[in-house]
């Protein structure tokens, strides 16, 4: 069965790398319009709050099934988002 504070820190650190990269690559490009990264920024901020939403549900009937979804959501998110920060 999945932890959940493990689970907590994984969506923590992975979405907190994704950012990190973001501020990374508009460090390297001052030029650089922004907007599609500041983007990227809200889609992690906003896919962390919705998946620590999910985490922290009470009302669940299987936790090991749920916890398992949320880290499949989680694996899914951060491809699209790094998939972005990739084409930056």
């Amino acid at each position: 069965m999945a932890n959940k504070r493990d689970l907590k820190k994984d969506i923590n650190y992975v979405l907190g790398d994704i950012i990190e990269a973001v501020y990374l690559w508009q460090v390297h490009n001052p030029e650089a319009d922004k907007k599609a990264s500041e983007e990227i920024i809200t889609d992690a901020i906003n896919t962390f709050d919705n998946l620590m939403v999910r985490v922290n549900e009470r009302k669940v009937e299987n936790y090991s099934a749920h916890f398992k979804a949320v880290r499949e959501d989680l694996e899914k998110n951060a491809i699209e988002l790094i998939e972005k920060v990739n084409s930056l």
